[in-house]
């Protein structure tokens, strides 16, 4: 039984949809290439807040806030 596992951090465009579209074709990918049985794969989808997801010591959040000011200053 595969556990495909995908950590996203938050996006505003991403819709429920295209979660949903996201799990379909992780699915078939692994029933497609005969790694297992569609009833048998399991996928979950784990969105990490914009402050818990770091790079070079700087939180997404901070990023994010540090673009925001840069572009409002233009």
């Amino acid at each position: 039984m595969p556990l495909i596992e995908v950590t996203l951090t938050p996006a505003p465009h991403r819709t429920p949809e295209m979660k949903r579209a996201l799990i379909s074709a992780l699915t078939a990918a692994a029933v497609d290439t005969g790694i297992a049985p569609i009833e048998s794969v399991r996928v979950i989808l784990r969105e990490v807040p914009a402050e818990h997801f770091a790079a070079g010591d700087v939180t997404l959040a901070e990023r994010r806030a540090a673009q925001a000011a840069a572009s409002a200053s233009t």
